[in-house]
């Protein structure tokens, strides 16, 4: 029997959350719930601007990638592209591939193929220096390519590593890295897709087109406190805040030359608010004999946004979203900052049109990313995801996936997050896992419709022969995966079978994980060389578990809950040994599979179509963001059909909701009709809402989780 799991909630805090979000009660409970409480994480929940993402140079090494890639293109040098072959990498070489070749940069890409080793391999160096290459920039790869990348700078090839994925203890070198998770990144969130890690890149290096690259700018505004003055200066450069000093002083007190004020201004482009009143301050701080070099940016400003033309700094500051969100950036400074940020994308913006079109090209390939690499969907996943539907649902579809969604009966559609999870992601993964990623990348850059429609054709139907292989090696994986468990102390599930094609073992690991709810890893032989994947659950670091075995590997590396390695054959007898040694020490949490978390009871008058607008302000929903499970209790089943042709039968209820009659699905439970519950009968109901399309017309459902039978009805 499931357990059915409604945290309680704190009135007060549902209050607190309604007066500084606006948001109602019962998205108050649903985020409380779900342990979204702070500021910082609302916000993605709540809004979708694209100014609520990251900027791309605050990763500390983004400015030496970009001035690398831009001296490649000043001196005609040729670059290779090397990315991956699952859905990530293709698309991340993709987005750096499009925006290279409209910078007028020699560019070519390579996937690995066949039964090419996953990274940068030796043969694909030798051949780029033979082809007189200089720069090579990996894509969801090049991390753990340590080797490799000390060998390209051998032949004078420098490297670009764009990755996403954990870092080994020894960082390859020389190499420009930008990885989020990498200790010394820079970057707020590590959480993002080797295909974000692309576009932050692009947008780089389209910023660096215009004057502001590496300009220094220092905001400065003056407020009174009490009988004194503070004087903020906030140092600002590629649109990222580099330092902060501030002054408070009593007129009078404090000569100009014995503050910190004149080194940190020196040589500076000062902006302001308001030029007059600011000069009037510092007159009265320091005396009219000392004059500031002072631009007025207001009336600038006010030319783009011209509602905040009469505002103050004090207004401004209580106007920011960002600082509703963040009270720590609530201050006078940090409201010009973020009013000059605006301000300066909305000029780009003009000036530069075609980046926003290319913008939203990209981000439909960071959506399928995101969600490919199972990225959690929080922070500015969100925003992305929300971009790249948007575009999608607005029937702007990208070259490539309008084919693939034309194939698959998509177009016209209103699509979600779970509708490209199962039927884009799987059919584009499929190309990579049978050796033929190129494939997926031709789809996404061939200029020519009927040829893309000819490659979206291929790939779907490698895509049915990958389902097959997936059936087959999973009944291969079983007829051992039982043993396996008592060999490995019941914490691991290992597999090693050369019948396994090495593209689907992830796969079949992912189904033993689902069947067994331990990590599992699956192996198979090509040539001499043993290829695996494993994969995790109950939050267990798989990287970090075969960082234990790293001598053994020629190479391996992943993320916390997936990762792959490879090693040769002559070694599968010291693994396998290992393995057992190690299996013991696996610490596993909790088994909550029978734990069902409830986000919040609706009692019958809210089930209406209108509860929609609350399932939708949480869409995207994948990773860290699952669908919303509702409660109900007492409802009547006044209809029941049972569905299907198959062993396990469906059920078809409808719910008396009072005003409403709601239709419910039940997958797979057709035998507890007439055993469990019965027509008429009054049942409580865990369930989620979503649309049902029919005809053209679209329709709220609940698709059940767990079904009892109310044992005491509320009047």
């Amino acid at each position: 029997m499931k357990n059915w799991n409604k945290k309680p909630v704190s009135r007060e805090l549902t209050k607190e959350l309604h007066e500084k979000y606006g948001v109602d009660a019962l998205t108050a409970s649903i985020l409380i719930r779900r342990g979204v409480t702070t500021g910082e994480d609302i916000q993605y929940f709540l809004e979708d601007d694209k100014r609520f993402l990251h900027n791309p140079f605050e990763f500390s090494n983004m400015e030496d990638a970009v001035d690398r890639i831009l001296q490649a293109k000043d001196e005609g040098e040729k670059v290779l592209i090397f990315g991956d072959r699952d859905v990530d990498g293709v698309t991340s070489t993709t987005v750096l591939y499009e925006c290279f070749t409209a910078l007028g940069i020699d560019t070519q890409w390579r996937l690995p193929g066949g039964n090419d080793a996953y990274g940068l391999n030796k043969q694909t160096i030798d051949e780029f220096a033979a082809d007189y290459g200089t720069l090579i920039v990996t894509v969801d790869c090049g991390i753990s390519n340590t080797e490799e990348v000390a060998y390209a700078a051998s032949l004078g090839i420098d490297v670009i590593v764009l990755d996403h994925h954990n870092p080994p203890e020894v960082l390859p070198s020389p190499a420009i890295i930008v990885d989020a998770k990498c200790e010394d990144a820079g970057y707020p969130f590590p959480d993002i897709s080797g295909c974000a890690v692309a576009f932050k890149t692009t947008s780089a290096l389209r910023f660096a087109l215009s004057e502001l690259y590496k300009q220094e700018i220092c905001l400065l505004s003056v407020r009174p406190v009490n009988e004194a003055y503070t004087i903020s200066c906030l140092k600002v450069q590629n649109l990222v805040q580099k330092d902060l000093l501030e002054e408070t002083i009593i007129p009078g007190t404090v000569p100009i030359s014995k503050t910190r004020l004149v080194e940190f201004l020196r040589g500076q482009q000062i902006f302001v608010w308001d030029g007059e009143l600011t000069s009037k301050m510092l007159s009265a701080v320091f005396g009219n004999g000392v004059e500031f070099n002072l631009m007025d940016i207001r009336p600038e400003i006010a030319k783009l946004i011209p509602s905040v033309a009469s505002l103050s700094l004090v207004r401004l500051k209580t106007l920011s979203k960002i600082a509703r969100y963040n009270p720590a950036k609530a201050t006078e400074i940090e409201g010009f900052y973020n009013l000059f940020v605006t301000y300066m994308n909305k000029q780009l913006a003009a000036q530069f049109p075609q980046n926003a079109q290319a913008e939203e090209r990209e981000l439909q390939l960071v959506s399928l990313a995101a969600l490919a690499d199972v990225m959690p969907l929080k922070n500015e996943n969100r925003i992305f995801l929300h971009h790249g539907l948007a575009a999608i649902n607005a029937g702007k579809v990208r070259a490539g996936l309008m084919e693939l969604m034309s194939h698959q009966g998509m177009l016209g559609k209103r699509i979600t997050s779970t509708d490209l999870s199962w039927s884009i992601i799987p059919v584009l993964n499929a190309a990579g896992r049978l050796g033929q990623p190129e494939l997926a990348a031709q789809l996404f850059m061939e200029e020519n419709p009927s040829k893309r429609d000819e490659l979206a054709a291929k790939i779907l139907s490698l895509n049915e022969q990958r389902k097959q292989l997936g059936t087959e090696s999973f009944g291969y994986a079983m007829e051992n995966a039982e043993k396996s468990l008592a060999t490995h102390a019941g914490k691991l599930c290992v597999v090693i079978d050369e019948r396994i094609h090495r593209g689907i073992s992830g796969l079949v690991a992912g189904k033993l994980v689902g069947q067994y709810n331990v990590p599992a890893l699956v192996a198979t032989v090509v040539d001499d060389t043993v290829i695996g994947s494993m994969r995790s659950c109950r939050g267990y670091d798989v990287t970090r578990f075969l960082n234990k075995m790293d001598a053994l590997f020629l190479n391996h590396g992943g993320h916390n809950s997936a990762a792959g390695f490879s090693l040769k054959k002559e070694r599968l007898s010291e693994f396998t040994h290992e393995l057992e040694l190690l299996a013991p020490t696996i610490e596993l949490e909790a088994d909550k599979s029978e734990t069902i978390d409830v986000d919040a009871e609706l009692p019958p008058p809210y089930l209406k179509s209108d509860i929609l607008n609350v399932v939708d302000k949480f869409e995207p929903y994948g990773e860290e963001n699952r669908p919303l499970t509702f409660m109900s209790q007492s409802l009547k089943i006044v209809d029941a059909q049972l569905m299907g042709k198959t062993e396990r039968m469906h059920l078809k209820l409808t719910l008396d909701c009072g005003e409403t009659k709601w239709p419910a699905l039940f997958w797979g439970e057709g035998e507890r009709l007439g055993r469990d519950f019965a027509k008429g009968d009054y049942v409580d109901v865990l369930y989620e809402i979503n649309r049902n399309l029919f005809n053209g017309v679209e329709t709220p459902q609940m698709v059940l989780k767990d079904v009892r039978k109310t044992t005491e009805r509320r009047q």
